[in-house]
């Protein structure tokens, strides 16, 4: 075989990993079922795939940067690494939290592990059409994850409304692709960019790039197409809602940076007016619609369109240079969420039994957390330092990312996107403080959910105690963070 497609072909060993331990899993349920292989050899996949390609980044493994409608430059390596670790986290906390689940609990492993490949293959995108299929990959498996504990109302909601939703924005998105190439008669990011500098695109072509915009803030929950996150958060298990607000956030925002700057979309003054809109609107209504929450669940929900808002100011301010500050923020946000989620999971069960109905088991209410300190105080602690990230308090990562955003938006003389940052910031810190005041309150008599005794030395929970680490020593000592963004360069 010819060396150049062989080196091509080594790109992909990653996506390649994770795709056979699909087909591994997929077989190992056939033969017979079992919760822990299911868990334990996805999770070996998972671990196999960041070796891989961690082995392509230190030049252990020699491997090309382009392979057909895909490109795996640093910016892919970078958030390939934060959705495996992603992954990785959500699969330990899906097997504790699964594991009191009467019905089959293995497939929710092969939907994992699809809709992980299906976000590897969008960083990697540089092509309309890899952009529409890769993302597909991704969302298709989702509906099935919301929906897996389908004896909860909530949870069936969750899925269905995902879905509907889902649907109506990847028609606005093939739309506004189908009238892209309807005036440039290409797909490929870079031609696009071509078009648009030689000045060739007309208004057909700009009204797709718009619907484009739309359907990519719908994929990122951003204001105002944001009604379907606060919903299918709460219905979500707990592990799928860490997954939804890690692995498919990270993957979306990378394929919206490399669309955005491969195509040169933003030299287009629709663009800068349509992303300022909705930066302005998903910080403000984000952080307004959060204070009044008392479930935690919604309350991360509508935080999450204010941090969405926050990111997408690097892409506003510093343009393609904004790559890597904007993916250096989607991964510790990323980190933050799945520590938050994976408190809620392990103090949450599928279901509660009440006589002949099942009903919610999860822990999503603030009350249910009052005075947790006193009985669990490393727990507290976890959930107390995310929040604070969350918050953006200092010595912790969230801080260096809020910062490192508010400083490329001074750079780039946006001083109202600077000032909104801050308004934001201190909205976010009236309802995060709101659940940290509850967690050290008089603790209630009769407890509604408790962690298990021993949650330390569960896989989940040592997994959230590393997270909680990463996020601290990356707030002490930010330099490490700092390099490893410096790699997440397009091109």
């Amino acid at each position: 075989m010819n060396p150049m497609i062989m080196t091509s072909l080594w790109s992909l060993l990653p996506i390649l990993v994770v795709a056979l331990t699909a087909l591994v899993v997929m077989i190992a349920i056939a033969m017979k079922r079992s919760h822990f292989w299911s868990a334990s050899l996805s999770v070996a996949g998972l671990n196999i795939a960041l070796l891989a390609l961690l082995a392509q980044a230190m030049g252990l493994i020699e491997s090309g940067e382009a392979f057909g409608l895909f490109v795996f430059d640093g910016f892919a390596k970078f958030n390939m690494a934060v959705i495996l670790i992603s992954a990785l986290a959500c699969c330990t906390l899906a097997y504790g939290f699964f594991e009191t689940l009467k019905d089959n609990k293995d497939e929710l492993y092969l939907l994992m592990l699809i809709s992980t490949m299906g976000a590897m293959l969008m960083v990697s995108a540089e092509h309309l059409a890899a952009f529409f299929m890769s993302l597909e990959l991704l969302s298709i498996p989702m509906y099935g994850m919301l929906a897996y504990t389908f004896l909860r109302a909530r949870s069936l909601e969750a899925g269905l409304k995902y879905l509907v939703m889902s649907a109506a924005a990847s028609a606005t998105l093939l739309m506004g692709m189908a009238f892209i190439f309807a005036d440039t008669g290409t797909l490929a990011f870079a031609d696009l960019a071509k078009a648009l500098l030689s000045g060739q695109l007309s208004v057909l072509a700009i009204t797709g790039v718009v619907m484009m915009l739309i359907a990519i803030a719908f994929k990122l929950s951003a204001a105002p197409f944001h009604g379907w996150v606060s919903d299918v958060y709460e219905g979500a298990p707990a592990p799928v809602a860490a997954f939804l607000a890690s692995v498919s956030k990270v993957a979306m925002m990378a394929l919206a940076l490399r669309f955005f700057i491969g195509s040169m979309v933003p030299v287009l003054t629709v663009f800068d007016t349509m992303l300022s809109v909705i930066i302005v609107l998903s910080i403000v209504v984000g952080n307004l619609l959060a204070i009044n929450q008392n479930n935690l669940k919604r309350m991360l929900a509508y935080s999450s369109i204010a941090h969405i808002g926050y990111a997408l100011i690097g892409l506003l301010s510093v343009g393609a240079s904004g790559a890597g500050l904007v993916s250096m923020y989607m991964a510790i946000y990323a980190l933050t969420s799945i520590g938050a989620f994976g408190v809620i999971a392990l103090m949450s069960s599928p279901y509660r039994e009440r006589g002949h109905t099942s009903l919610s088991g999860e822990a999503d209410d603030v009350r249910f957390y009052q005075g947790l300190f006193w009985r669990r105080p490393i727990l507290t602690a976890v959930l107390t330092v995310m929040l604070l990230s969350l918050a953006g308090i200092p010595l912790t990562a969230g801080f260096i990312t809020k910062f490192t955003i508010f400083f490329a938006a001074v750079e780039g003389v946006r001083f109202w996107a600077a000032a909104m940052i801050i308004i934001g910031s201190a909205i976010g810190l009236y309802y995060y403080l709101k659940v940290l005041v509850n967690l050290y309150k008089k603790p209630k008599l009769a407890l509604e959910f408790d962690a298990h005794d021993h949650w330390g030395i569960k896989a989940g929970g040592v997994m959230v105690m590393i997270v909680t680490a990463l996020v601290i020593i990356f707030g002490v000592l930010p330099e490490g963070l700092m390099q490893l963004a410096m790699l997440a360069t397009i091109g």
